[in-house]
């Protein structure tokens, strides 16, 4: 019995020992699985202590051309969390949607949708992240990121751009220069402890990541006198917006560009994106008469029109197919300076159709017109120029005056350069300078500058534009004390994409100028987007906006000076010398003719009712001297009120006329008169050539019994 128990004892033994030896040898075999074949224990082993964070580097800074820092890198603490460590809570969300100042549910609607680490709040203030830390909740953590500054707020902002929060440049420079900028992201091994916050293990070298600085060609301060002159031009008109551009004519930088509106790039997260563009590189617009310089630059050089060619432009109109093309007020017959000084439509015509389309064409490629400037400006536009081939007579007349394509403010910059720059063409740049971190500066070296025009013609059409700036010329607002001016004024009427035609209310209004005329430091570009009111012409409104800017920037290169409008003097109107209109030729058939000698307007006397001797026997209209009226004393303010229409109306010239010539031409134009002083009228108000209608056909005229104004 006792031997039976023994033996049942044994074997329960032994059954024991074989299922503890099976256990060990299966336990075993797992390990061996677990740490030789398989390493998936492991990793997820290391999962739980190790890891690596990947940072931002530090973004270049932006600095100005005298060092001034423009843009540069902060660090922001951000929030985030880890949802596997955090305690999920009602309470814990609810605390942690205080700290933030965010909505509890908007908080636990995000944390339920992630399960890894994820930012709750990016770019905190430090009043926030202190609030979260004195929380200490498991899973919650906060980091130092790299956030964009703008010292200087909205200025040149437009020109800048933006690097958004993730630290990519996003418009402006900040695109442009974004691969230099940016710099190369840190990875570091990190260790967590048991509430999840991460620890690094190794030393990091910012220095070594961060990226390299740029230095633009722009001066602050040039940039300060730019931005605000236009802000207060377009407060003052009403315009849309508008620009201004300041470059060197000989070096091809830009050392200005001021846009209205802009924005600041420190809130690019509560701007509409396509507020933020920059309209001078990216916005191809029609350039009115400014194009006439260039017209007359190319005719020159290629001999189609010598400098005292005489251009018949008749009554001030001219017959072509397809459109009447019309001047504000009859010249007769211009020298070329004259066609600029006066921006006569009808003489630019006559000078294209001298030169020829191809050849037109051509040369306005060479100022740069129909392709990118090659500054490297993100997103530039080529403007809009198409092939002289594709040209019909009425589109080579209406080019000739700036109709019919489109061209940037920095084109334009740029090609008034070549006319102050010795005829040679400079690429328009912003970026001046690169290094890296640490580093010593390099100089970004551009494209030669590239021969448009000889420097003999560059120099004769530079003067011939600063007749425009005298007292005859369309842009005498632009005028600077003791300095002189060369440039040209043009108003561009916008095209109605609903009528499809050009509107009779909608207008860019240009000037474009290099001062000091005779050794140019600086060229200037000024536009306004559709002022508003009967003023609204380039020589009304953009002109005065040039002078005060380069008055201001030449201060800060050592000239001083300031604005001073140029009255118109007092002259007798005379008819002026017009040529048989029975043997006036479309634009696209015209032939150089022998005309009568060169008359200005201010030089034409009664000499002779004879006719002219030329190839053709034709005739030049009889002249006459009109004389001044007398006038009462105290005679001001007058008004002469007349019925009015809805269809446009081009401003008459009237400095010159008397009294009684004024009145009769308002009374033909069906214009609301007011007119001041007395004698011969010495200034107006809208210029001439304004297109006016509606409520807006009215004018101011001046006189003065003395001559020019003191």
């Amino acid at each position: 019995m006792r031997g039976a128990e023994l033996g049942g004892a044994g074997r329960r033994v032994a059954l024991l020992r074989v299922a503890f030896l099976a256990l060990f040898t299966l336990l075993a075999a797992r390990a061996a699985h677990l740490t030789v074949v398989a390493t998936r224990g492991e990793i997820l082993a290391i999962r739980q202590l190790d890891g690596v964070m990947v940072l931002p580097a530090m973004r270049g800074q932006i600095v100005d051309r005298n060092g001034i820092e423009l843009a540069l890198t902060l660090h922001a603490p951000s929030v985030f969390v880890r949802p596997r460590y955090f305690d999920g809570t009602e309470t814990n969300v609810a605390a942690l949607a205080r700290a933030l100042g965010s909505e509890t549910s908007t908080l636990a609607k995000r944390l339920k949708k992630r399960e890894r680490f994820t930012f709750v709040a990016r770019w905190v203030s430090d009043t926030v992240a202190a609030r979260v830390k004195s929380l200490d909740l498991p899973g919650v953590g906060i980091t130092l990121e790299p956030r964009r500054a703008y010292p200087a707020d909205e200025l040149a902002g437009s020109l800048l751009g933006f690097a958004n929060i993730d630290g990519q440049g996003v418009r402006g420079i900040e695109q442009q220069e974004d691969e230099w900028l940016r710099g190369n992201p840190i990875k570091t091994s990190v260790e967590r402890d048991a509430r999840g916050k991460l620890m690094t293990r190794e030393s990091i070298e910012a220095l070594a990541a961060s990226g390299g600085d740029v230095a633009l060609t722009i001066d602050l301060a040039m940039q300060a006198e730019a931005e605000t002159a236009l802000r207060d031009a377009v407060e003052k008109t009403g315009a849309k917006g508008g620009c201004v551009v300041t470059y060197d004519p000989n070096t091809g930088e830009i050392l200005a560009l001021a846009e209205a509106p802009g924005f600041n790039p420190n809130d690019f997260r509560t701007v509409k994106y396509n507020t933020t563009r920059s309209p001078a590189f990216q916005d191809a617009v029609e350039p009115g008469s400014v194009f006439k310089a260039f017209l007359v630059a190319a005719a020159l050089e290629t001999g189609a029109i010598g400098p005292d060619q005489q251009i018949d432009t008749g009554d001030g109109t001219l017959e072509i197919p397809g459109k009447t093309i019309r001047d504000h007020h009859p010249y007769g017959v211009l020298d070329p300076t004259g066609v600029l000084k006066f921006s006569s439509n009808v003489g630019a015509v006559r000078i294209a159709a001298l030169l020829g389309p191809e050849a037109h064409h051509q040369a306005l490629v060479r100022f740069g017109f129909g392709r990118k400037t090659g500054s490297g400006f993100p997103s530039e536009s080529a403007g809009l120029l198409r092939a002289w081939q594709d040209w019909k007579p009425v589109d080579h007349a209406t080019v000739a005056f700036g109709q019919g394509l489109g061209v940037t403010a920095v084109q334009l910059t740029a090609a008034m350069g070549v006319l102050a720059g010795g005829g040679k063409l400079r690429t328009p740049h912003l970026v001046s300078a690169r290094r890296t971190a640490g580093g010593e500066w390099q100089p970004v070296v551009y494209k030669p500058a590239q021969p448009v025009i000889s420097k003999d013609v560059a120099a004769r059409v530079l003067l011939m534009l600063e007749s425009v700036v005298s007292s005859e010329g369309t842009g005498r607002k632009a005028a600077l004390r003791g300095v002189r001016v060369a440039g040209k004024t043009g108003t561009a009427q916008k095209l109605d994409v609903k009528r499809g035609a050009y509107s009779n209310t909608r207008y860019n209004a240009w000037f474009m100028g290099a001062a000091p005329a005779d050794d140019p430091k600086l060229v200037i570009v000024a536009m306004l987007d559709e002022p508003k009111g009967w003023a609204h012409g380039g020589g009304d409104v953009a002109a005065p906006l040039f002078a005060r800017v380069a008055a201001g920037q030449l201060a800060l290169l050592g000239v001083v000076t300031h604005p001073e409008p140029i009255p118109a003097p007092p002259r007798a109107k005379v008819a002026p010398v017009l040529l048989a209109k029975s043997e006036s030729k479309p634009a696209e058939s015209a032939e150089p003719v022998e005309t009568a000698p060169k008359q200005t307007p201010a030089q034409r006397t009664a000499e002779t009712n004879a006719p002219q001797k030329s190839a053709r026997n034709l005739v030049v209209a009889k002249q006459e001297t009109v004389e001044p009226t007398s006038l009462p004393s105290k005679q001001t303010a007058v008004s002469v009120t007349e019925q009015r229409t809805g269809e446009p109306v081009m401003m008459p010239d009237f400095t010159g006329e008397t009294l009684e010539s004024v009145r009769k031409m308002a009374a033909r134009n069906k214009l609301n008169l007011r007119i001041s002083g007395t004698g011969l009228a010495i200034d107006q108000r809208p210029t001439p050539g304004t297109i006016v209608m509606g409520s807006e056909r009215k004018v101011i005229v001046r006189f003065s019994s003395g001559g020019r104004e003191g």
